[in-house]
C-alpha cells in the first residue's frame, strides 16, 4: 500500500479498551468502571446497549483533570488535616 492509499487511515490507529481491561489497569472492579462511565466521570463510547469502549489516554486526562488532592479540598472547607490517598495517576502506567 502506498502513502496516498485511500484505504489506509490518515491518522494513527487508536486502541480502545473494554471495561474489564480498563478495570484491570485502574485496579478497580468492572462495575466501578461502568458506574464512572454512566456518571460521565470518564469518557466512553457506547457501541451497543451493553458494549462500552474506553480510550486509555482520554480516561487518563479526565481523571487527572477531575483529581484534586484531598488536603486541598479540606483547606477549602477550612479543615487543614491531611488525609491524602492514592490518586488514579498513581495507579495508571505512564505512557
Amino acid at each position: 500500500m502506498t502513502k496516498d492509499d485511500p484505504l489506509q487511515p490518515q491518522t494513527p490507529r487508536q486502541d480502545f479498551l473494554t471495561a474489564r481491561q480498563l478495570a484491570a489497569i485502574l485496579q478497580v472492579s468492572e462495575s466501578t468502571v461502568r458506574r464512572l462511565a454512566l456518571a460521565k466521570r470518564i469518557p466512553s463510547m457506547r457501541l451497543a446497549p451493553r458494549i462500552l469502549r474506553f480510550s486509555l489516554e482520554s480516561v487518563r486526562r479526565a481523571l487527572e483533570e477531575n483529581a484534586r488532592p484531598r488536603s486541598r479540598r479540606n483547606e477549602e472547607d477550612g479543615n487543614t488535616r491531611n488525609d491524602s490517598q492514592l490518586s488514579f495517576s498513581d495507579l495508571l502506567p505512564k505512557i
